[in-house]
């Protein structure tokens, strides 16, 4: 029989640490990605030793913000990357979400993938993991098409994987400022750079099924 006190410790314990990871991003925007503990808590409106009560150390904290971050991310992605929608129009709809979540939060971008000043070294990088798991959402949009085009499936990993990789790979200088384009301009120059990439070999393959077929 489950104890009503613990169930009700355990919702209010859950809530408690969804707010202190709001009260974390908003020190990270505030501060910067290097914010320390005391600037998390004044913003908190608490102690160090509350925050301590919730997260053991630092790095737990940024793990907690990851996957905030994480949740956001692949949320609005997966409103945009359907199978029905126009390939190219996809392509470009993901590739700005991607940016758009860096030019409207560059701060807690930073601190999600520069993970600066933790307490402790990670067992695991997450966002080597989002990465991972965003690459899979674009392979599952991108492998039907292949499939239907009649190419090989298998392809549509790498290729969702390899996407992603370029886009942060371009994302970087231009979170820096060393890249002068907007955001518009960046998609658009990255989604000729990929549908240029991928439409030939798809097209090709039609025309080659389609011959067969003859």
């Amino acid at each position: 029989m489950t104890d009503g006190r613990s169930t009700r410790w355990e919702s209010h314990r859950h809530a408690r640490r969804a707010e202190l990871v709001e009260a974390t991003l908003v020190a990270i925007r505030r501060h910067g990605p290097l914010v320390g503990m005391d600037e998390v808590a004044a913003v908190a409106g608490t102690s160090k030793t509350v925050l301590y009560r919730h997260f053991a150390d630092k790095s737990q904290l940024y793990l907690a913000v990851c996957a905030r971050v994480a949740d956001t991310l692949l949320g609005q992605l997966r409103s945009v990357l359907r199978p029905d929608a126009d390939p190219r129009d996809t392509v470009a709809a993901g590739i700005d979400v991607y940016l758009h979540l860096i030019e409207s939060d560059p701060q807690v971008y930073r601190f999600v993938v520069r993970h600066a000043s933790l307490d402790r070294p990670l067992d695991a990088d997450p966002v080597g993991g989002l990465i991972q798991l965003i690459g899979d959402q674009v392979a599952r949009v991108i492998e039907p098409r292949l499939r239907t085009a009649g190419f090989d499936p298998a392809a549509a990993l790498p290729w969702g994987h390899g996407l992603i990789g370029m886009v942060r790979a371009a994302a970087d200088p231009w979170l820096d400022g060393r890249v002068s384009l907007s955001r518009a301009d960046l998609t658009t120059n990255l989604t000729r750079l990929v549908w240029d990439g991928l439409c030939p070999v798809i097209n090709t393959s039609i025309d080659h099924t389609a011959s067969e077929a003859r």
